[in-house]
């Protein structure tokens, strides 16, 4: 595994079955659940924006709602960068290893 993607390891989602957040209608609800309390939450979301992801519940948000989010700021190149910032010392760490946020 890559430095990059080492961020995965500490997902609330780890080691539960991947399908359960590649679902439809109301059991997105609970799929989003699962990222409530995710101390890698806004990493997951940021990869699923600036990779244009189209399934599944990532960072707490669904594929309709990512869509949404990304026609409404348009002008986002780099979530991750963005959410990087906006969050400041309160970011979760962006990948294992590293003691603050590394602003891309």
């Amino acid at each position: 595994m890559t430095i990059d993607m080492e961020w995965t390891l500490r997902a609330s989602c780890r080691g539960s079955n991947p399908e359960a957040l590649y679902v439809d209608g109301a059991a997105q609800h609970e799929a989003k659940r699962i990222c409530e309390h995710c101390p890698v939450r806004y990493r997951c979301l940021a990869e699923a924006l600036d990779a244009g992801d189209e399934h599944g519940v990532w960072g707490g948000m669904t594929d309709r709602e990512r869509r949404a989010l990304r026609k409404q700021h348009p002008k986002v190149t780099s979530w991750r960068e963005l959410f990087a910032e906006a969050l400041g010392p309160r970011a979760p760490v962006w990948s294992l290893g590293e003691k603050k946020p590394v602003h891309v």
